[in-house]
């Protein structure tokens, strides 16, 4: 009698890279669908940048010197870099801690589909979501302080490697930083912390950032906020406006190192830090 030999399945580890990222779309959309799923969430993580930025807008809506733009267009235009921070960085971040918390992110790691898949459906979630909350800012700082488009090439273009490798940064680092909460619990103030004070002290609420403390302005100059809103404000400017830079002009080629540096070692954290299980206690 012949006997049937059944071998096993293969690995989903070895899948084929089209194999991983159809199930990474199909990730994406599942997260998608979760996350929109969650109306107060939703309505919250869109809102807040665009409610500070009609709030301070209108309160520091004054002319700068003699340029013709307002504080309201220079906030508006570094708000545009906070908006996709905190879609990508903070949202990443604390989703993450509740996937770990409630047994998704275990549940997952035993079935057999790729580690890479989980990430890209996450990526897919903030960058559509990035990407909403860019044209939600864009949108009251047109209508509200009267924020001009980009009308060249080169300004889009601008605009577009430093939408990528802002969002590429700040995704990597939102996986990384999911690490450090003890709780779900204790994630959203862990998290917001630090984007909090960075953003006052990268001139995002505080415009022009020469206003604030050369130490405040070294410190800044380290992390990407300041780097990713400075790249945004040279797209939605006059190019006048770089004198109110701390180097005098909008350090393009500096803003690409310092983006392209953090995507590196967002990466270096996520392989060292990252937690399938939650810590033992």
């Amino acid at each position: 009698m012949t006997s049937l030999s059944v071998e096993p399945a293969p690995r989903a580890a070895h899948l084929p890279p089209v194999g991983t990222l159809r199930l990474g779309l199909a990730r994406g959309a599942l997260e998608l669908k979760q996350f929109f799923r969650e109306k107060d969430y939703v309505v919250f993580t869109f809102s807040l940048p665009a409610v500070l930025l009609v709030l301070l807008g209108s309160i520091f809506g004054q002319e700068i010197g003699d340029t013709g733009v307002t504080k309201g267009q220079l906030l508006a235009a570094g708000m545009i870099g906070a908006g996709v921070i905190s879609t990508s960085f903070t949202t990443l971040g604390v989703g993450i801690c509740l996937d770990r918390e409630d047994g998704t992110l275990k549940r997952l790691r035993g079935t057999p589909m790729p580690p890479a898949a989980y990430f890209i459906g996450k990526f897919i979630l903030v960058a559509v979501c990035s990407v909403a909350e860019v044209v939600l800012i864009l949108a009251v700082g047109t209508l509200m302080f009267g924020l001009d488009l980009p009308s060249t090439p080169g300004k889009w273009w601008t605009f577009a490697w430093v939408f990528a490798l802002g969002l590429a940064a700040c995704t990597l680092l939102g996986i990384a930083v999911s690490g450090l909460p003890g709780s779900a619990r204790s994630a959203p103030a862990v998290i917001n912390m630090p984007f909090l004070a960075l953003q006052f002290v990268s001139g995002v609420f505080i415009t022009p950032i020469t206003v604030l403390p050369t130490l405040m302005v070294t410190v800044a100059s380290v992390f990407p906020v300041k780097w990713i809103c400075q790249g945004f404000r040279s797209v939605f400017l006059p190019d006048e406006l770089a004198a109110w830079e701390p180097a005098g002009t909008w350090e393009l080629g500096r803003t690409a190192l310092v983006l392209g540096a953090w995507c590196a070692v967002g990466l270096a954290l996520c392989l060292l830090t990252f937690r399938w299980t939650g810590r033992r206690r």
